[in-house]
């Protein structure tokens, strides 16, 4: 059983306006280690990264506001996150999440980390720890993510947690096999603008047994910050590898987590929540026919109203009826920068974009390039944009005004 911790942020958003988040969906290439699963290419695939981390440092245009940067599950090989978090800590601006996957360590390498970053990390080292002394486990693989956060003083603190879902690698009678199981999950409280985000990675988001469903934990959390504070979660975000994205079993979740069917969940009713795949390259765990990377998605609640539209990158739909609205990516390897969207009730006029994708980069050689116009717009549903724009053109002007000098 797995529970969750506050982790408080020092992070200064501006009150009222919404934030920005970079979603990078990039291929893995993995194969089979020993006892693992690990990138068969970790100097070209650090390029990768690393050429990403130059586009956000380099903050050309409105990348500039970038608050989220959101990697997929097990992207980053373990030898270069001492550079990663360099780069962050050096280059970055303030008030700037990373989000992040590394391929499978050993959990004695996880410890080590943990001990490493002991301060951020207190609840999960004291349970690795227990689970250490109690039996020798410290061979076993770990999926793990980061939550690098530069806060608004520029001290970088840097968070580490364990995937909880079993892995099928453990379809194998050698227990040495066996995915180290995370039992603690961060909540991120930021001050002093009260917005709150989780990270989890993948299966995570569906899974449960007979004890306990983490997605339940998750929504009885934050019901719990929402009549405590009447703070909400604002954004989950899904780390993911997965073969199959749209798999009915993380469509039932989601139909769950929005619908509100059995009682009100005021805690996540405005989620926005975030799921970066990696993209319809990746090999390795998960080859099929059937298998399809790629489609990374953002969900909002069907209060949102967010108008249907299908181009050659994106769609926007109601992921086949459930009471929501969906953006859903291609499966090329792309970056895609958009908008939180702000919460409802602040923001109620229809006539509001609720979610507007900035730009969207596609790989260029070595480096990355922005796609030109991505139209249709995202505009919300049902309103007479014409209708409006024809009585903006009869409006008056200033001259024509009574009074006017």
């Amino acid at each position: 059983m797995f529970r969750i911790v506050d982790k408080p942020l020092t992070i200064e958003y501006h009150p009222g306006h919404h934030l920005h988040c970079l979603v990078c969906q990039i291929p893995n290439r993995l194969g089979e280690g020993d006892t693992a699963c690990r990138l068969i290419d970790p100097e070209p695939k650090w390029a990768q990264i690393r050429s990403i981390l130059d586009l956000v440092a380099a903050a050309e245009g409105n990348l500039r506001k970038l608050h989220f940067l959101v990697f997929p599950e097990a992207c980053l090989p373990f030898v270069h996150l001492d550079e990663m978090l360099d780069v962050i800590r050096t280059r970055f601006r303030t008030n700037t999440v990373t989000i992040f996957g590394i391929e499978h360590i050993k959990l004695r390498t996880y410890l080590a980390l943990l001990r490493q970053h002991a301060a951020d990390n207190a609840e999960v080292l004291a349970s690795v720890q227990d689970d250490v002394t109690a039996s020798d486990i410290e061979g076993v693989p770990v999926n793990c993510c980061v939550t690098a956060v530069k806060e608004a003083d520029g001290t970088l603190r840097v968070f580490f947690q364990a995937k909880s879902h079993p892995f099928f690698g453990e379809e194998t009678i050698d227990p040495y096999h066996d995915l180290y199981r995370g039992k603690v999950f961060p909540l991120f409280r930021c001050a002093p603008t009260g917005f709150n985000f989780m990270p989890v990675i993948c299966l995570d988001y569906v899974y449960r047994d007979l004890y306990q469903s983490n997605i339940s934990t998750i929504i009885e959390r934050a019901n719990q910050l929402f009549y405590q504070t009447r703070q909400r979660l604002d954004l989950l975000c899904v780390l993911e590898c997965n073969p199959k994205p749209e798999h009915r079993a993380f469509r039932d979740v989601v139909n769950g987590f929005y619908g509100e069917y059995l009682a009100y969940t005021p805690g996540v009713r405005e989620t926005t929540t975030v799921f970066c795949n990696s993209s319809g390259e990746t090999t390795g765990f998960g080859d099929h026919p059937d298998a399809s990377f790629g489609h990374s998605m953002v969900i909002l609640h069907r209060s949102h109203k967010l108008a249907a539209a299908e181009t050659g990158e994106f769609r926007t739909d109601d992921f086949d009826g459930l009471p929501v609205c969906r953006l859903r990516l291609g499966t090329e390897t792309r970056l895609c920068y958009f908008n939180l969207p702000l919460f409802h009730e602040l923001d109620p006029r229809t006539t509001r974009y609720p979610l507007k994708i900035h730009s969207i980069y596609r790989p260029d050689g070595t480096g990355w390039t922005r796609l030109g116009d991505l139209s249709p717009s995202l505009t919300a549903a049902g309103h007479d944009f014409q209708a409006v724009r024809q009585r903006d053109a009869a409006e008056p002007t200033g001259k024509d005004l009574p009074h006017h000098d």
